[in-house]
């Protein structure tokens, strides 16, 4: 119940249930993209896209296997649902921002693969600073199976309208913990939930106790918002979300984003 309060704090009004769907006959080819997999941009092209995984600012720090481009694919239910999010917003001035929609599964694993390397510690100043990186997968802040790779999950947050520049990452500049405050980490435009994207630490946790009430106010809100249009949250990070009626929810495809 506590997220429905915190969405009555900022007037975004009554929670509606989704009815629900039949599920897609599943292609027995996951190297094929099926057709109702779409760009988001395709449906609500206000919907701002800042693919992490397509550049160097992300917890490898180098472009990710997978990605040609920046380009947000999901299932049409699962963009149609986004855009439903979004059009929850608009009236409050803000939008909301993705960092990550189908991820191919040559993607997780070179995610695996980097998590072997005990030498390739280059981003561990910000994106995992207190996790030694032989235990990021046994925390569970990765999997060898990741729900992205169904195209129904999505990693996102909620900027303002009109949105602000935010700061340009430079490869090689000196690195920031992401969870200090929000004035003391990398200045990304998003509103403030108490840690940066992507950031393996228990502050990332959905009910964490310990962040600033304005952070968990807004991670309630966002959570209220996208259980409203049938996502579910996940406990160990603020910013990820699934689709309850995914489309596919056995299948791991690994085309490109292209």
């Amino acid at each position: 119940m506590r997220h429905r309060a915190a969405v009555a704090c900022i007037g975004l009004g009554a929670l509606i249930g989704c009815a629900p769907a039949s599920r897609i006959r599943e292609p027995s080819r996951l190297d094929a993209r099926p057709d109702d997999f779409v760009s988001i941009a395709e449906v609500d092209s206000t919907i701002q896209v800042e693919l992490r995984y397509f550049g160097s600012h992300n917890f490898m720090g180098t472009p990710v296997v997978g990605y040609r481009a920046e380009k947000c694919l999901l299932t049409r239910r699962a963009a149609q649902a986004l855009a439903a999010v979004q059009g929850d917003l608009r009236p409050y001035a803000l939008s909301l921002k993705v960092y990550d929609c189908y991820r191919p599964q040559r993607a997780v694993d070179s995610f695996i693969a980097w998590a072997k390397d005990p030498l390739d510690a280059k981003m561990q100043g910000e994106f995992y600073p207190r996790v030694p990186k032989d235990r990021i997968f046994r925390e569970g802040y990765l999997a060898e199976r990741s729900g992205h790779s169904r195209g129904s999950t999505v990693d996102l947050t909620m900027v303002p309208i009109p949105t602000p520049s935010q700061e340009t990452y430079q490869e090689g500049a000196a690195l920031r913990d992401c969870a200090l405050p929000a004035d003391k980490r990398f200045k990304d435009n998003s509103l403030d939930f108490g840690t940066g994207y992507d950031c393996f630490d228990a502050l990332s946790n959905l009910e964490n106790p310990s962040i600033a009430l304005d952070a968990k106010v807004r991670r309630l809100a966002l959570r209220a918002l996208m259980e409203k249009r049938g996502f579910k949250p996940l406990a160990s990070e603020w910013w990820h979300f699934t689709l309850v009626d995914e489309p596919y929810p056995s299948s791991f495809f690994d085309f490109e984003v292209q």
